[in-house]
């Protein structure tokens, strides 16, 4: 009996052409292999066309004008300085499109065929392009591997009049920035944003469903982010919830489960995000979930074993170096060979606030909890940078270490101020090499800077 070979027109499909999806696709079609990415908008995904790119180029303008406004001090006297938020946003969208470009020219050149559409699988081999306007199929395409990359969209609170409100996609596509905002959410994207409207002189107000800022984060960075945000401004609510919005002659009524109200131009919605799987039509593959996320291995292969899923998706830190490194991983090991895996230890992470916050390896309470309270020091330090000297703004930076008594191990670095995530960037290569508080107190200062305190905390 002559055993049939399975024929398909890719080696590899890819759903979803976001970090993680391009990175995959490059490192793969470099191998030799022949692919085809799916993607229903622009080129990039998430952090370059939504997310992490367009925000922090928003964050260098609110950067800019707090300091324009507050170095008299300098000698440097500014009567009114006007903002424009329509020049700024219609520059930052340019800077997007010229991007997703990029990444489009480099699949180009790779030969890697790119299919406008939503994906939708028909087995586990086969994926239609949907038109996501008619809802017709475009192509039917075949591979002998799929990795499924389509990301994250933002949560929506499920309350009366919701559709009213922004989600933090919507922020970039804004003609200009509104007068009065309130911004729902506690973690990085509400905060973030709260400090970017602020700061370019929309007033805002947020509502925290909790007791504090960022979940996750060190208490003490959080405790400094909602000190800073309400001495430059901001309203901070929290234990406070969102029941309903109604359009008021032409602002937007909030209505909290307080039975509190109050008027703003606009809201966004900023609660958080999970995966983006519903239009992928899953229940045709049978694919395990962990949660929300698609269940993966190590190797971030599926209950299907030609499927591979990464990112956002799955149960791993979301965070676009770690959707990139799984894509790349995922390509060595199965176009060539190799046998990688991703290191999820000490990943440093950041939060880009007015001013920022970064962090790498345990914070306080989870170095507590896996090592008992006794066996963990902390080193920490606040001051007002020498940057601040001569500003109206006097804040703060704090800089924390968290210690393992035993063998003098250190298992986290925390930094709340300027510059906070170029520093904590250098200091996770320290930490995956294993580095002590006897490393650190050993190393020369660099003077005078912010990062020497690291290198000059004794306890």
């Amino acid at each position: 009996m002559i055993k049939k070979i399975l024929e398909f027109e890719f080696d590899l499909i890819v759903v979803g052409a976001g970090s993680g999806g391009l990175a995959a696709a490059k490192r793969a079609a470099s191998y030799g292999a022949k692919v085809a990415i799916i993607e229903v908008n622009k080129i990039g995904g998430t952090c370059v066309i939504r997310g992490c790119v367009p925000k922090k180029l928003m964050v260098y303008a609110a950067n800019n004008r707090r300091n324009m406004e507050s170095s008299e001090g300098y000698g440097l006297i500014s009567k009114e300085i006007t903002f424009k938020s329509n020049v700024l946003l219609n520059n930052v969208r340019e800077e997007v499109s010229r991007l997703s470009n990029l990444h489009s020219n480099s699949l180009k050149k790779l030969n890697i065929k790119v299919f406008e559409g939503l994906g939708r699988f028909l087995n586990q081999n086969t994926v239609e392009v949907i038109c996501p306007k008619t809802k017709n199929i475009i192509k039917k395409v075949s591979a002998k591997k799929i990795l499924i990359s389509v990301g994250g969209k933002p949560k929506k609170l499920n309350i009366q009049g919701i559709d009213l409100a922004w989600s933090s996609d919507d922020i970039f596509e804004l003609n200009v920035f509104p007068k009065t905002l309130l911004i729902v959410g506690g973690g990085y994207i509400a905060c973030e944003f709260a400090t970017i409207f602020k700061n370019l002189g929309t007033e805002v107000k947020q509502l925290i469903r909790g007791k504090n800022l960022l979940n996750g984060f060190d208490r003490d960075l959080s405790d400094f982010l909602a000190k800073s945000m309400t001495s430059c401004g901001i309203d901070l609510s929290f234990q406070s919830q969102l029941k309903s919005i109604k359009k008021l002659n032409g602002n937007l009524e909030s209505t909290l489960e307080s039975g509190s109200k109050f008027l703003t131009n606009n809201i966004l919605i900023a609660t958080g995000r999970e995966p983006a799987l519903t239009s992928l039509n899953l229940d045709t593959i049978n694919l395990e979930m962990d949660g929300m996320y698609l269940k993966v291995n190590e190797f971030n292969q599926t209950s299907n074993s030609n499927i591979f899923a990464i990112g956002d998706i799955v149960k791993k830190p979301n965070l676009t170096p770690v959707a990139i490194e799984q894509g790349r991983v995922f390509a060595d090991n199965y176009f060539a060979e190799h046998k990688r895996k991703v290191n999820y230890e000490n990943i440093p992470k950041a939060v880009f606030t007015i001013p920022e916050i970064s962090s790498v390896g345990l914070n306080e309470q989870e170095a507590k909890e896996l090592y008992s309270e006794e066996n963990i020091k902390i080193f920490k330090c606040s001051f007002v940078p020498m940057s601040n000297t001569f500003k109206k703004n006097k804040s703060k930076c704090m800089l924390k270490l968290v210690v393992n008594k035993i063998n003098d191990k250190v298992l986290g670095c925390h930094m709340f101020g300027e510059a906070a995530s170029e520093i904590i960037q250098m200091v996770s290569v320290s930490l995956n090499g294993g580095i002590t508080k006897k490393d650190f107190d050993t190393t020369m200062a660099l003077h005078p800077t912010i990062s020497e305190e690291f290198v000059t905390m004794y306890g």
